[in-house]
């Protein structure tokens, strides 16, 4: 199969979808590799290295996106639609739900659209989406440490404190993958550290995790608003699988928090899990703004500040994905295996991702279906 990696043009993203060690991977097993010049710089692979690893550098954009398999990092932009064709098989993060003009531009040109965020194994986890809130969770308590910094506009807070000092408060709402490593971080970094979930199971393993270093709390509306207003930091990293994030975190909620407190809405590229940064994500250009005087940073690509860590990450988990695609074909691939069945999200037209589908009210087709229809 002819594979197209494309350079990423979302505002300061530096990954790239494939490492020189991808394509080795990819072509040893006898497939073609084009990689637009210049697409690894960000993540420090040069042409050179691709060109060593057995890949074809092509000049343009278009070029790359002509390629029977496109494999990207974030979702298309705007500027790229008009590349999209009938039978383009896209692997990448698409994170559609809260995307009316993305879904549609697929939709309209037939494109066979695979999510990396809904992959899913048959225990629940998102092996693709992962190792990106693995980076995401840890960032996001860097992030909120720089932003409390005065000159920074924070209150001027260390998260650890000092010796008879108080320690910054940090809650974190959702104790999943990113939550965990946010707690992982701040807990290191010695701030006193809440973490909020809807699952008592969960928060057990939690506490069996990081013992009496912090406290959990079930998530309902009065926990969230209590530990929202004592907060110096918020971490909203709440996911629910290709559905839009929910607000969790009001405008009410935000007004009671103490000025120059800081929240980092993780789940920005799902729609954003609290009211304010619902309808205001922001970009590395300019990652944060100020209301009811509380700093919000809502950048949809975190993990784009840290490149090469998360270009080689993101690479370890979707190349055996992406060789099953590109050995078999989409469809004999995706009937093989269930996990990559259900990252499918536009096929033949059709939305074929249900929470996708109920996100935009547009009408459900089961991939099932159209799979056993080709």
């Amino acid at each position: 199969m002819k594979i197209g990696i494309p350079k990423e043009i979302k505002n300061n993203e530096n990954r790239v979808a494939m490492t020189p060690a991808g394509v080795v991977t990819l072509t040893n097993a006898g497939h073609e590799v084009y990689i637009e010049t210049g697409a690894g710089l960000g993540s420090s692979f040069t042409d050179e290295d691709y060109v060593a690893a057995g890949a074809k550098i092509v000049s343009t954009a278009e070029e790359a996106w002509s390629k029977e398999l496109v494999l990207k990092v974030k979702e298309p932009i705007e500027s790229e639609y008009q590349y999209f064709y009938e039978g383009q098989i896209l692997f990448t993060y698409l994170h559609l739900a809260p995307e009316y003009e993305l879904t549609q531009a697929l939709l309209d040109k037939k494109v066979t659209g695979i999510a990396y965020e809904t992959v899913q194994l048959a225990n629940g986890s998102l092996p693709l989406l992962t190792p990106m809130s693995e980076v995401a969770g840890k960032m996001s308590i860097q992030i909120g440490a720089h932003f409390l910094e005065k000159l920074n506009g924070g209150n001027g807070i260390l998260l650890g404190g000092v010796s008879g000092v108080p320690r910054a408060k940090v809650t974190i709402i959702g104790g999943g993958v990113a939550g965990t490593n946010a707690a992982r971080v701040a807990i290191g970094m010695g701030a006193d550290v809440t973490i909020i979930d809807v699952n008592a199971d969960r928060l057990r393993q939690l506490e069996d995790i990081f013992g009496n270093s912090v406290q959990t709390l079930m998530s309902n509306p009065y926990n969230i608003a209590e530990s929202v207003k004592q907060s110096d930091l918020v971490i909203s990293s709440v996911l629910i699988p290709g559905a839009r994030a929910p607000k969790l975190v009001t405008e009410e909620m935000v007004k009671q928090m103490k000025s120059g407190s800081v929240i980092v809405d993780i789940a920005i590229d799902q729609g954003g899990s609290t009211e304010i940064t619902a309808n205001h994500p922001t970009s590395h250009d300019k990652p944060v703004f100020e209301k009811y005087g509380v700093l919000h940073y809502a950048v949809p690509n975190i993990p784009g500040a840290v490149p090469r860590t998360s270009t080689m990450a993101l690479t370890n988990v979707t190349v055996p994905y992406a060789l099953q695609i590109a050995n078999k074909g989409y469809k004999k691939a995706c009937l093989e295996n269930e996990a990559l069945k259900k990252g499918i999200n536009t096929l033949n037209g059709h939305v074929v991702y249900k929470a996708v589908a109920e996100a935009q009210q547009r009408e459900y087709v089961s991939v099932e279906t159209l799979l056993a229809n080709e």
